[in-house]
């Protein structure tokens, strides 16, 4: 069992990365990656959003979506639990960490559209579906959270790993037709493809 949690929580980094793998969370990854101590905190941030949407969304899905039959309001759903939650971190650090709110900024609010945090919730639903419960707990709510929390450190490292990837090319010589978006985006698939040297790793180690 610890195994098969590990080998999620891992692919969930490196061979499923929501950002450099399923392309989820563009916005923030190219915004807010300028600056590492800015690129870490969304990264936190979006990453506990993340963790506290699939407790809530998951149980609610397959406690009381499911069992009325009104699925198809999963969407609606999860963007309203989403909403309320990127509302009480928005009130916290504009309460407790007003340096990290302020270098945020509108990102911050953004969140809750940000298609990583609502893709996460609405993927580890179809993969983690309900299971039997082994030892009072449900063993898919376990998957789906600790799938959830690779995705989030997952999130975290490309963030981080981009960040002082452009805080390097600030002190290169970039010829002119390259500077801005351009080299951003060849710098940003050039990190996505770095990562698929991952892939032999984890299956290696896991068989998956």
């Amino acid at each position: 069992m610890i195994k098969q949690f590990f080998a999620i929580f891992l692919t969930a980094i490196l061979t499923e990365n929501y950002i450099l793998e399923k392309f989820l969370g563009i916005c923030p990854f190219l915004g807010v990656s300028k600056k590492r101590d800015s690129a870490l905190g969304m990264s936190i941030a979006v990453t506990v959003v993340m963790v506290l949407s699939t407790a809530v969304t998951w149980p609610i899905y397959y406690g009381i979506l499911v069992p009325h039959n009104i699925a198809y309001l999963e969407t609606i759903v999860f963007i309203l639990v989403i909403a309320v939650l990127v509302q009480f971190l928005e009130t916290v650090l504009k309460k407790y960490i007003p340096a990290l709110y302020k270098s945020l900024g509108v990102y911050l609010p953004l969140i809750t559209t940000n298609c990583a945090v609502l893709g996460v919730t609405m993927l580890v639903i179809d993969r983690h579906n309900s299971t039997p419960i082994y030892f009072g707990f449900n063993y898919g709510y376990a998957q789906a959270l600790v799938n959830t929390f690779g995705a989030g450190i997952g999130f975290l490292v490309a963030m981080v790993i981009f960040s002082g990837i452009r805080e390097r090319l600030e002190f290169n010589d970039i010829p002119k037709f390259m500077q801005g978006l351009p080299i951003t985006l060849v710098a940003a698939s050039l990190t996505s493809v770095s990562f698929l040297g991952f892939s032999g790793l984890v299956n290696g180690m896991f068989g998956v």
